[in-house]
């Protein structure tokens, strides 16, 4: 009589839930058994290997990992259908328009070419990271075809490459858009797990900015002075408001007798609206903030004009409720209010900057003065205030040293100071923060 022990190896039976092994007519090995899906269900699945050993290690991977409740990935298509799914179904209930339209186009111009043919299930973090260190080294102007494009080729066409090459900040951003749509897989149970983000793409610098010193935003105030939009300079160098919260401001925001503002919208220009109100930018972008009373009497005054204009335009008026809008009562433009603003740079005699600037013009102001980074925090808007103290880390780095240069001050022999006691404030004059 046979023992179990003496059975070959190729037909001993298995135990229920270990699955079937066999070998098929072509010589290869063939492992199949239940395991768990989506949907908390269960489906068979088969693995092949040349030999039997293979065969059922992979099968015992798929049943050990069914057993701790991942299931197994459901996603046959590529990773270019998913994607296309992903910008056309979910992502564009949760983003705002111009945002997806962002997304859109880095999908459709660096995702798709570069990952859209692999298959979803069978993404590696492999095969993320070759495909941004290509993008990292490839010349855009190569690969997209834009010297083809030219009248006059100047580039690869004529055997010079200008290398035109994404910045690391363009690289992190399509890493966070590849990973918003694997973790939305994840959460469908597409895929076991999101293998962007075992793929680390670095910390890339903080754009550089050149905010306006004291001096030159005194200059930028001065040539203000006359312009039909000069309250809306003064609030953006005075508090740091965004283009559109200035733009989407209305008279029921404003308190002048409190001297409030709440920030409540933001103008924007859409492709499907065009110029619309939107919500602020973050939770924490509304807010309500206090004016300083050179902006209440500016926009006083600003007030008055505006009945004026409203008058003189009669039935051409249109009623919009902005705090500024154009001559006739219609909401401004933000590139409008850009070529006003480029001019009046030109004006003063200044470097060109953009309009954002401002807004860093007023934090690094207000954080030169000694201004706690929470208070700057609450009224620029920020959702944290590490954000606040990454963008203003410069600041606070000539803070500490007048610190340190006020307490070397403090420990210096007394024989060593020249001049009269008098000569200088007291050191408990001076705030160290």
């Amino acid at each position: 009589m046979a023992t179990p022990r003496d059975t070959p190896v190729s037909r001993r039976t298995r135990a229920n839930g270990d699955g079937t092994v066999y070998q098929r007519k072509d010589s290869r090995w063939e492992a199949a058994g239940y395991v768990l899906a989506p949907g908390n269900t269960r489906r068979r699945v088969r693995v092949y290997g040349t030999t039997r050993k293979e065969a059922l290690a992979k099968l015992t991977e798929k049943i050990a990992t069914s057993n701790r409740g991942l299931p197994v990935p459901s996603a046959q298509g590529s990773v270019g259908a998913y994607l296309t799914y992903w910008l056309d179904a979910v992502a564009v209930h949760h983003l705002r328009e111009n945002t997806h339209t962002r997304y859109t186009a880095c999908v459709n111009r660096y995702l798709v070419p570069g990952l859209g043919k692999k298959k979803l299930a069978k993404l590696s973090a492999k095969d993320v990271r070759t495909w941004l260190n290509q993008l990292r080294t490839t010349c855009q102007c190569c690969a997209r075809g834009i010297d083809a494009r030219r009248d006059e080729a100047r580039c690869c066409a004529v055997g010079s490459c200008c290398s035109k090459r994404l910045s690391p900040l363009t690289l992190t951003y399509l890493h966070s858009v590849l990973k918003s749509a694997l973790e939305h897989a994840v959460r469908e149970e597409e895929i076991p797990r999101n293998v962007a983000r075992n793929v680390r793409t670095g910390t890339p610098r903080p754009r550089r900015f050149e905010p306006l010193t004291a001096d030159e935003a005194r200059k930028f105030l001065a040539a203000t002075n006359g312009h039909r939009l000069q309250p809306l300079f003064e609030l953006a160098l005075h508090t740091g408001l965004r283009k559109g919260e200035l733009l989407g401001l209305r008279w029921e925001d404003l308190d002048l007798v409190g001297g409030t503002a709440n920030i409540r919208r933001t103008l924007q220009r859409t492709n499907s609206s065009g110029l619309t109100a939107l919500p602020t930018k973050t939770k924490s972008s509304e807010r309500r903030i206090a004016l300083p009373t050179p902006c209440l009497r500016s926009l006083e005054q600003h007030r008055n004009r505006q009945r004026m204009e409203r008058e003189a335009a009669g039935t051409g008026w249109k009623d919009s409720g902005y705090v500024f809008t154009r001559p006739d009562g219609a909401p401004i433009e933000g590139s409008t209010l850009t070529r006003h603003f480029n001019i009046l740079l030109r004006q003063a005699r200044l470097r060109r900057i953009r309009f954002h600037d401002l807004r860093h013009s007023a934090a690094t102001l207000l954080l030169g003065q000694g201004v706690e980074l929470v208070v700057i925090k609450e009224l620029l808007g920020h959702a944290h205030i590490g954000v606040t103290a990454t963008v203003y880390a410069h600041v606070r780095l000539r803070l500490q040293r007048d610190a340190i240069n006020l307490l070397g001050n403090a420990l210096r022999n007394p024989a060593e100071i020249t001049g009269k006691p008098d000569d200088e404030p007291p050191l408990c004059a001076a705030v160290v923060r």
